[in-house]
């Protein structure tokens, strides 16, 4: 009768083989490349463009904008980044409540900024690698001013390719919103609860 022992060394050889046919398996590429992420801004960019110089009402474009932010930006990924540490102690029906009213909050906001661009277009130019994501880089053109850039992060962190930051003529998006959002915060007594009933009306 073979000893523990034995066994043991039985199943440390085949764990090291199992390990070794796995190791060994082809392994796919990183979905995230240049191209891809560059793909991502340029489906963005062509639908703000359409958006804007659609002649619709503002309300129609905002509601526009929030099916845009919700299809190419990983809104839960912005959210609870912006929520800062007030996130680690929010219930998961907290948080995803927040989310959706960070959601529709985030999007009024960056769709009024957008809506400005009406009458102009925004082209993508380049993306570059930036530790774990990639940068890319466009050019607002509007009429009577000067261009300016526009910024995109994109990661597929979340599983597949989204923005999760903007940084529009030098504004960065998740460090100006997690300003906003931690005041709004203290000025109600770091009650999340009401936080979430108040960015529905923001």
């Amino acid at each position: 009768m073979p000893s523990d022992l034995t066994l043991s060394r039985r199943g440390f050889a085949a764990g090291l083989a199992a390990a070794a046919v796995v190791a060994a398996l082809p392994r796919p590429a990183l979905a995230l490349t240049a191209e891809a992420a560059k793909s991502l801004v340029d489906k963005t960019v062509a639908d703000i463009n359409s958006i804007i110089n659609s002649g619709k009402s503002e309300g129609a474009m905002l509601r526009d904008f929030e099916k845009l932010f919700t299809r190419y930006a990983d809104v839960p990924t912005i959210a609870r980044s912006v929520l800062g540490t007030a996130a680690r102690s929010a219930s998961n029906g907290q948080l995803s409540a927040y989310t959706k009213a960070f959601q529709g909050y985030i999007s009024r906001k960056y769709g009024r900024r957008f809506r400005e661009f009406q009458g102009g277009k925004i082209d993508v130019a380049e993306a570059r690698a930036v530790k774990s994501y990639y940068e890319v880089i466009s050019t607002a053109r509007l009429q009577g001013e000067s261009p300016f850039e526009v910024r995109w992060h994109v990661s597929d962190k979340s599983g597949k390719s989204l923005f999760f930051n903007i940084i529009i003529e030098g504004v960065n998006m998740l460090a100006s919103e997690r300003t906003e959002m931690g005041a709004l915060l203290d000025q109600r007594g770091g009650d999340l609860d009401r936080l979430i009933a108040d960015l529905k009306s923001l």
